[in-house]
Order: structure tokens, then sequence, then C-alpha cells
């Protein structure tokens, strides 16, 4: 996810290049070109300082977003004083998630922080000046692959609704055309760049569903450049930097330093990496965390990954399961190579793939593979809270070796009745195999869930198999309401 973000901000600052150098927009190639390149140095500097006296792992990935996203928003270096700007700009954008940090974890989107700061000390703010006409298709393309790839769609469209009404609004109540008020706001402002590319960073986001939407809504209403308290009015940046003073208050997010304690095979490839925590953690089964890693050579998928908790918040220890294909990425082939007492490192505590509120609700799951793990968790944390629920598990795997936590589930089926419907669907099938073969069907789900309209069903595995049970599910007369599928950004 982090990279895709990296190669849309570089793709961007290619295309105005180019069109800077036919004058089509109003940017100076060179001095674009220059403060990239300055700003991509002052940021890393900066961030390497404030890491070694913090004692602070780094993201170089989060460090060239921020630099990239500072030249899109500051008017290029054309003279000394800007140069200055630029400076201030890139110093105060690493300090904030070092200084202005608590459990570990910044609060203010960094970039916007900063052009606020500058603003406010020596006068010199952002232009924004990303959001023109010509920019606006590439950003546009772009950010929609942006969302669609971090799945983030109900907190952007919940910050463009309100905040084009907004704009709109004061624009109609001042009598002015809105078909050209929609154009400037598309076309004339940071709107596009703004709603795809700063309130979507995962890290100052709430964790939950309902929480993004009021998070995009307020900040929002709030960027609407006519809001404001007396004489002083909203800009961009202070929009974002409320929004993020909300989504703490709403959501206090932690940064975990988890210690490797123990490593158990829990089928053919995958295992259990149980960490021990340096603090308290509080979560709910199905929820997941955001995983990094520092290594050598990441590749392009990076150092960080989005792992669902294997563990229950009735186990002391936070447990990732993880399952190993041939070539690896090179996170998993560093995951593999820890040693215990090495540490990793969790944060952005998220996801609605939780049980529901309601006890008495029938519930259906379908897992693939690794993709079991949210139910794990909540299994787990069922059987040791001696809680019953009407549960019926679908699990499947190519190879009976393949089956993860076979021995929490047949408890659970034993002790609480949960229904465990196991499926093989590899060619080579043991005779012994006492369970059902071939794929997960309509007729399979009929057979063992005879109310499956009257169920909520919850899907996890690969996106494909998700995507296949959902549309199944529809078929079948399952309500769009009534299916809950697994979300990682960026999976």
């Amino acid at each position: 996810m982090y990279r895709l973000i990296l190669y849309y901000l570089i793709f961007l600052l290619a295309v105005a290049l180019v069109l800077g150098l036919f004058g089509v927009i109003g940017v100076a190639p060179y001095g674009l070109f220059f403060s990239t390149l300055f700003l991509l140095a002052i940021c890393s500097i900066i961030n390497q300082i404030f890491s070694y006296f913090f004692s602070a792992p780094t993201n170089v990935e989060s460090v060239y977003i921020t630099a990239l996203i500072l030249a899109l928003i500051i008017t290029p270096a054309t003279s000394i004083n800007t140069l200055i700007f630029l400076v201030w700009a890139g110093v105060w954008a690493m300090a904030s998630k070092f200084i202005l940090a608590i459990g570990k974890k910044h609060i203010f989107n960094p970039a916007a922080f900063a052009v606020a700061l500058t603003a406010f000390t020596i006068g010199q703010s952002a232009s924004w000046w990303v959001g023109t006409f010509w920019m606006a298709p590439f950003v546009l393309i772009g950010g929609i692959l942006i969302v669609r790839k971090i799945r983030r769609a109900d907190l952007v469209i919940s910050y463009f609704a309100v905040a084009g009404l907004t704009i709109l609004t004061f624009y109609f109540l001042k009598g002015s055309n809105l078909l050209t008020a929609f154009g400037k706001i598309l076309f004339e402002s940071p709107f596009l760049f703004f709603g795809f590319v700063m309130i979507t960073e995962p890290l100052t986001t709430p964790p939950t569903r309902g929480l993004r939407i009021l998070y995009g809504a307020l900040t929002g209403f709030i960027f609407a450049p006519q809001i404001h308290l007396i004489s002083f009015y909203s800009t961009p940046e202070l929009s974002l930097i409320i929004g993020n003073v909300f989504s703490y208050l709403a959501s206090p997010k932690k940064k975990l330093m988890l210690t490797l304690k123990e490593r158990i095979k829990v089928a053919n490839n995958t295992y259990n990496f149980v960490f021990q925590s340096d603090e308290v953690f509080s979560f709910k089964p199905g929820q997941y965390l955001e995983w990094t890693l520092e290594h050598e050579k990441p590749d392009s998928r990076g150092n960080r990954r989005y792992f669902t908790i294997a563990s229950s918040p009735t186990e002391k220890e936070i447990i990732m399961g993880v399952k190993f294909y041939d070539r690896p990425s090179s996170f998993k082939e560093s995951l593999g190579k820890m040693n215990l007492g090495d540490i990793v490192v969790a944060s952005q505590l998220a996801g609605d793939f939780v049980l529901p509120k309601n006890k008495d609700e029938k519930l259906a799951f379908i897992a693939g593979g690794i993709g079991v793990t949210p139910f794990r968790s909540m299994v787990k944390c069922l059987v040791d809270t001696d809680e019953k629920r009407d549960i019926v598990l679908f699990y499947s795997n190519n190879t009976e070796a393949d089956i993860a936590y076979k021995n929490i589930f047949d408890f659970a089926e034993r002790q609480l009745g949960i229904k465990m419907v196991y499926t093989l669907t590899g060619q080579d099938v043991s005779p012994s195999w006492r369970g059902k073969r071939g794929l997960i069907d309509a007729e399979t789900i009929k057979q063992n869930t005879p109310d499956y309209l009257d169920r909520t069903f919850y899907i996890s595995g690969p996106n494909a198999m998700v995507v296949t049970f959902k549309a199944l599910l529809r078929e079948m007369g399952i309500r769009k309401h009534k299916i809950k599928t697994d979300y990682f950004p960026g999976f």
C-alpha cells in the first residue's frame, strides 16, 4: 500500500515536471526538481537524527512520502526565503512524528502539521499548487486506484460529499453559478489531492468504518475555505489537524514493541509467531494490526504488512499466524529468520470484522487457508469465556496437513456446539479422510445450514476467494448487509 502511494506521488511530480517544461502549469520545472531532491534529503537526515535520539525504528517509505507531499503542496524554491521554508517544513514534518507522539504514535499528519506550523511561525504557507486544472485528471485517476487498493471509499466519499456540499452551499448563498463553482472546487483547489492522499494516511485515521465516515465528514466540513472563526479562516492543513485530533480522541492509538517469544508450527508451512507485548493491549477478536519489520533490501512491498491478530484477548501473548509459500516476500523471509528475543513493531489496530454484539445472532464462517486466523481469535475467545453462540464454520484447505488450529476448533465443537465443516480441495486426499472433499458450494452451505437465510456470513481468505463467495451468497439470496468480509488495506 505504502509503495503504491509512493509511486503515485512520484508519478504526479513527473507529470508536473513535463507540464512545467511545456509551460502548461505555472511551476518552474528546475525549481520543482531541486525542491523535491532538497526535501528528500532534509527529511531523510532529520528523520535519522530523531530516530537515533529516540531509539525508534524508521520507515523509509514514510519519509519519502512526506517529502514528496511537501514538494507537491509547497511552491518550488526560487529564493532564499522559500529555501528556508522548505527546511523548516521538512524539519517539523519529521520532528512531529517523534515529539508530538502519544503511546509512541504520532497524532498529526506530518506534512499538514509542518505547513500549518510554518504559517504561524515564519508567515509562509503551502500554496497547494498541485490543485490545478491540468493536474486534476492525473490526481483523479491515480487517486481512484489508491482508494481501491486501500479500500477507504467510505472515508473518501464522506469527505467529498460534505466538503463539496458545504462549499457549494456557500457559493449558492452568494448567488454564484453552481456549475462554475463546482468546476473551481475540482480544478482550482486541492480538493481531490487532499481527499485521495492527505486524509487517507492510515496512521492518523480511525480504525472502524463508522468513525472513518465521521472523520471524513468533519474534515470535509472544515476544509471549506469559507469556514472561519471571527477572522480566522480554515485551510486544508488546519482541517486535517482538527480531524487528526478527533481521530485520536475517538480511537487512541498505540505502537507496540513486540518481542518474539516462540515460533510454533500449526500446519503445513504455517506458523504461529508468539510475541510478548511491552504493555497491556486491548483488542476485539478479528481485528488486525500493521506489522513493521526492518530488514535489509526490502522488496517492492516494503517492510510493513497487515496481519489479523490470531490470538484471543483472553491470551497473554499476541499471535501472528503466517503461511509461507515458495519465493516469499522479503518481509516474510526476514520474519522466518527472526530469532527469539527479536523485536517487531505493531500498530494501527483496526477492523470491523468482529463478532456482533447480539449473542443470539446466527452466524456462518467461511475460511480458506490461513484466512482462518480471525476465526481462531473469535473461537478461542468464546472457548475461554465459555460463551455459546450458534456458529457453523466452513474451513477449506488443499490437504489435511494444511488445516490450522484444528485442535481449538474441534474442542469448541465439543464444548460449545460450534459446527465444523472441513473440506479438502487437493488431488492427493488421504483415503482415511472422513470430511468433505471439493469446493464449498451452495449445496454444501444449504445442507449444513438449512437456515442460511437467517444467518450472517463472515468470509475470510485470499481476495479472489472472498469475492467469489460474496457473489455466491448474493446469488443464494443472502442480503448484502448479512455478508461481512475480512479486510486488509492493500490486500
